[in-house]
């Protein structure tokens, strides 16, 4: 049985210039206060590239108090703790930053306030009144920062959670190692604030501190790395404890079923649209939605064209359901949040890689973006030649009154000009981003690790910049292969036109009400106006201004369908109402089935789906 009572762990990245005098320091002062046998000091080396594990094992061999631990790849700060507190004898546990910046004087108060059994966690602290720092103003604005966000959000009692200067029990490390997730730079704090959270005494004492070298204070690690680990922590200990799988299921249905009735309302001539809608054929109502269902097949089989060309396999039906739940999601919550639920569900059961599910996402909108550019560009080359677009904001000018859509009123001439604008500008920028990626494709640059590292110089942003890499070649994946563009590229038409035939028949439905205008229903001019109507439409959906475009699809419609057709602007809207509303109601129903098929809540996937926005940290460098 070991003697060992205490084991000082240096976690180590490269430190060669500085290790050797660091482990000397730290068994001279254990020494003036523990018996010689009481205490080991761990080298926790973490993948080093220098001469650190040379300099560690020889050290080791030299004085039976020094251990070496290695690892051949990269565990992150708080990686490598775990790994080398696991496999310490001692059953304090104490670790401090190499560079000895905290006073070594502090050492004995740090490791008996735990040995004694006073307290089970001790940490050392910058920022009580007593201590002495020298803290330079960068160091000091983000440490504040931050602390100030663990107390807010964390409930912490504490007023310093980073200063590397801490020790726990071995009890209390073995209780609570299950819980942490972090890996790196967050890894104490989530210790300081779980041992808070469970009742362990914990002890902050002022040390005095004095920064060794450049502050490594960093944009990307420090933003997105601590600020995602907070918000995840938060939502772990005060959000999700309280949202049950029944809870979630039920709140997610009523959120839907609030869509539906806010789909409804949107009216700006309550009577003269509703006398509208009463008068539409409802057999014909019910077989769009039957024309519109057939499109999701089609799009659960383009998404497992995509996934297949990235690498991974699913079934059409699996991923149909997929696609239903995102985009319930993306009816229920704005900023089509839903997005990110379908990139949980596909890593939650078939192991796509967040960065994979997004790129995929990412992939699909961009060919829906083509696929509405191309049939909206059609008709708008032939308005244009026409002279159709000046028709259309010069008849809506004339003939309508400002209309109050969303609480907002708008010149409806000026909107339609706003509308053809918004399929230009939208539709020019899917053509210019898709060449770019083309391009980007056959070259061999570092266009994304070199924009990010231009603000970052931590190794951080090496990971960063791989994740968006990783996100940007699956993308390249995809459209540089001229069989998989082609494939996905006509199934993404196939769906567009199945979406056009949809509204046409709505606009069947209607036949009464648009035959005096039209001199018939479904004519020439009609279907035109149709292709043309449906994509602007979708193309004013893509500003995340409302859940599901709610709004949106209307206004663009109703302005199209008027100006291009002269069928009454009450008629109109009543159409594109009833077209969204259809499509919205086989989209949420399918979403309930969905979820009810595959077992998923909506607002747990979207809790779950957050994860993708953390950057972890595993991958990073030490401080």
């Amino acid at each position: 049985m070991s003697d060992v009572e205490v084991s000082v762990v240096l976690p180590a990245y490269n430190e060669e210039a500085t290790i050797e005098r660091t482990v000397e320091v730290t068994l001279e002062t254990l020494a003036s206060f523990l018996p010689a046998d009481a205490f080991e000091v761990i080298v926790a080396e973490d993948g080093c590239d220098d001469r650190t594990p040379e300099i560690a094992s020889r050290m080791a061999s030299e004085d039976d108090r020094v251990r070496h631990i290695h690892s051949d790849e990269r565990l992150g700060r708080g990686g490598a703790l775990e790994y080398a507190f696991e496999r310490a004898e001692g059953s304090t546990l104490v670790y401090f930053d190499t560079d000895l910046a905290t006073d070594m004087k502090h050492l004995e108060e740090l490791v008996e306030s735990v040995r004694s059994g006073e307290y089970e966690v001790a940490t050392g602290s910058r920022w009580m009144p007593e201590n002495k720092a020298e803290r330079p103003a960068k160091r000091a604005v983000s440490s504040l920062g931050y602390n100030t966000l663990v107390r807010l959000f964390l409930r912490s009692d504490l007023e310093d959670h980073q200063c590397g200067f801490k020790a726990i029990s071995r009890e209390t490390f073995d209780a609570l190692r299950g819980e942490v997730e972090d890996e790196h730079w967050f890894w104490d704090t989530e210790v300081l604030v779980l041992a808070q959270r469970r009742g362990y005494r914990v002890k902050e004492f002022p040390v005095d501190w004095e920064p060794k070298g450049d502050t490594k204070v960093d944009l990307v690690r420090d933003v997105f790395g601590m600020g995602s680990q907070i918000l995840r922590t938060w939502w772990q200990l005060s959000v999700s404890p309280r949202l049950s799988r029944r809870v979630s299921m039920a709140a997610g249905s009523v959120l839907v079923m609030l869509a539906l009735v806010v789909a409804v309302g949107v009216v700006f001539d309550l009577e003269a649209v509703f006398d509208a809608m009463s008068g539409a054929d409802s057999r014909w109502v019910v077989a769009s939605g039957v024309v519109y269902l057939l499109s999701w097949p089609l799009r659960g089989l383009r998404y497992r064209d995509i996934l297949d060309r990235l690498g991974y396999s699913g079934d059409t039906w699996f991923l149909t359901g997929a696609i239903f739940i995102s985009q319930t999601g993306n009816l229920v919550f704005p900023a089509r949040l839903g997005d990110g639920v379908r990139a949980y569900v596909v890593k939650a059961r078939r192991d796509v890689p967040y960065p994979s599910g997004f790129a995929s996402l990412a992939i699909e909108r961009v060919f829906d973006l083509l696929a509405i550019t191309v049939l909206a560009g059609t008709v708008l080359v032939g308005l244009v030649l026409t002279g159709g677009t000046d028709q259309i904001a010069q008849a809506i000018a004339a003939e309508v009154p400002p209309v109050t859509v969303g609480g907002e009123t708008i010149d409806p001439g000026a909107a339609a000009r706003t509308a053809l604008q918004v399929a230009a500008v939208v539709g020019g920028a899917a053509v210019v981003a898709v060449t770019a990626i083309l391009l980007s494709a056959r070259r061999d640059s570092d266009y994304v690790h070199r924009a990010v590292t231009a603000v970052s110089n931590d190794s951080y942003a090496d990971y960063v910049a791989g994740v968006i890499e990783q996100f940007v070649g699956d993308i390249e994946a995809v459209i540089s292969d001229r069989s998989a563009f082609a494939r996905v590229g006509v199934g993404s038409l196939v769906i567009w036109v199945v979406d056009v035939l949809t509204a046409l028949v709505v606009f069947y439905a209607f036949g009464d009400a648009i035959r005096p205008a039209l001199g018939g229903v479904i004519t020439p001019a009609l279907v035109a106006t149709a292709f043309f109507a449906v994509s602007v439409g979708n193309l004013a959906k893509v500003l995340p201004l409302s859940p599901g475009g709610i709004g949106l699809y209307e206004g663009a419609f109703t302005l199209i369908v008027f100006g291009l057709t002269g069928i009454p602007a009450h008629v109109a809207f009543a159409i594109s109402i009833v077209d969204h509303v259809v499509k919205n109601a086989v989209t949420i129903v399918g979403g309930l089935a969905s979820m009810a098929w595959l077992n998923v809540s909506l607002t747990t996937a979207v809790e779950e789906s957050r994860e993708a926005n953390e950057v972890e940290a595993a991958a990073a460098t030490e401080d």
